[in-house]
């Protein structure tokens, strides 16, 4: 079948203006509107405004993309006293969205069903029900945090992700509906990181199409900076402050370069590990060199990027953050572990990755990268170079173009070559 699809999308999260999730789903649904007619089923409280405010503004933008809002049913008090909760209204308004799908099919007659967002693999919804073509994706959340760094975060962090780790391998080996979902979606599954794509091969025994779920915002590309003679190498790391960030292991990697080595570290976000992160600093003798800038407005924080000469990212668990991709379009270089969605994303073109054998030896990785970051501008700038290349791989219409060539080969798969 060639030419415009009509496709139904499930998309929880989509907003033009929120990140994280809503981003993701926006910039899908945004990027595919270009090539198909798109029913797109998002959740009301959280994002009509929005949508609606984009629509009014770019009417054009949005010529070929119908949105259907459903409300969630909510129990603040009840997810304040049981944070799980959450998932139980969830689920019903996959429920819901089946009973409106059905309705909506009997009307249009689509010719493939998107299960989007939310990523998670917990929950599938219930279009895969629909008896129309089926894609899912891109499906995160599968893995674990590697059990030789739980020593490495601190006693919270260190219970936290053994209860995480626990939690997602039962719900991977045992849980029924995503293993559903993922049979009925076939050569139409796609998964967001290596670490999810061998979880769908050993859990759900279904292979799948590797897609990063972030894409590249609307950013002004540039000549990548060069490091002045005698300038220090600018270092940049960003985040939420929580264990699993674990900007732990630079700033140990960082006291054992040499003295003679100048470097200055500047760190963006804050959280829960804020003050012991600063405290760490001051210990390690390194406090004068660390700058902790807090949460800044994204113009203030993509200055700082800009500016900067190398990003180094040490998330043990993570998808693929938004901000990689933005560093790699700034034409930063990025030091990281070879784990969670940088594994996919950072190649040696454009940056460096550890191993994630065990934390002494991440510790030395990241030092021996940032030494040779601080001692060969030419390659540091090779790399910056490669970085602005990379970063146009994760353009949305390019991942528009991938999910396309999965619906293609849905659709043959499901009538044949001649369909």
């Amino acid at each position: 079948m060639n030419g415009r699809l009509k496709i139904l999308v499930s998309a929880y999260a989509c907003s033009p203006y929120k990140g994280s999730e809503a981003a993701v789903g926006w910039g899908f649904v945004s990027a595919l509107s270009r090539l198909h007619d798109l029913w797109v089923i998002v959740e009301e409280e959280k994002f009509r405004a929005d949508i609606e405010r984009f629509q009014a503004e770019n009417p054009e933008t949005c010529s070929s993309i119908h949105f259907i809002f459903l409300q969630k049913n909510r129990n603040r008090l009840l997810r304040k006293i049981w944070p799980p909760s959450y998932y139980y209204y969830y689920r019903l308004w996959h429920r819901e969205s089946l009973k409106l799908a059905k309705d909506l099919h009997r009307e249009v007659r689509f010719d493939i069903v998107h299960q989007l967002t939310m990523v998670g693999f917990r929950e599938p919804g219930y279009l895969w029900q629909l008896g129309v073509p089926f894609v899912w994706g891109p499906v995160g959340g599968m893995g674990i945090f590697p059990w030789r760094f739980l020593t490495s975060v601190g006693c919270y962090g260190a219970l936290y992700y053994l209860g995480y780790n626990i939690y997602n391998l039962l719900q991977m080996n045992f849980q029924k509906r995503p293993r559903l979902a993922a049979k009925a979606a076939g050569n139409g599954l796609i998964c967001a990181t290596p670490d999810n794509q061998a979880g769908a091969l050993l859990f759900w025994n279904s292979s799948s199409t590797l897609i990063c779920e972030v894409g590249l915002p609307p950013i002004e590309t540039s000549e990548p900076l060069r490091r002045k003679s005698g300038e220090p190498l600018r270092i940049i790391w960003t985040g939420l402050h929580t264990p699993g960030k674990a900007l732990n292991f630079a700033l140990h990697a960082l006291v054992r370069l040499s003295a003679d080595l100048d470097w200055d570290l500047h760190i963006l976000g804050k959280g829960e590990r804020t003050e012991t992160w600063k405290q760490m600093s001051k210990q390690l003798g390194i406090a004068n060199r660390c700058h902790f800038h807090g949460w800044l407005e994204r113009d203030a924080a993509m200055n700082i990027m800009a500016s900067a000469h190398v990003m180094v990212i040490t998330s043990l668990r993570d998808l693929t953050s938004t901000v990689t991709i933005e560093a790699l379009a700034l034409g930063l270089p990025i030091i990281c572990l070879d784990h969670c969605g940088f594994s996919s994303v950072v190649d040696t073109s454009c940056g460096i990755k550890v191993p994630v054998n065990n934390p002494t030896q991440v510790i030395e990785g990241l030092a021996k990268a940032v030494e040779v970051m601080i001692g060969d501008e030419e390659l540091r700038h090779h790399l910056a170079c490669g970085a602005v290349l990379r970063s146009s791989a994760f353009s949305w219409e390019k991942k528009a173009a991938a999910v396309d060539r999965v619906y293609r080969q849905k659709l043959t798969a499901a009538n044949g070559p001649t369909a």
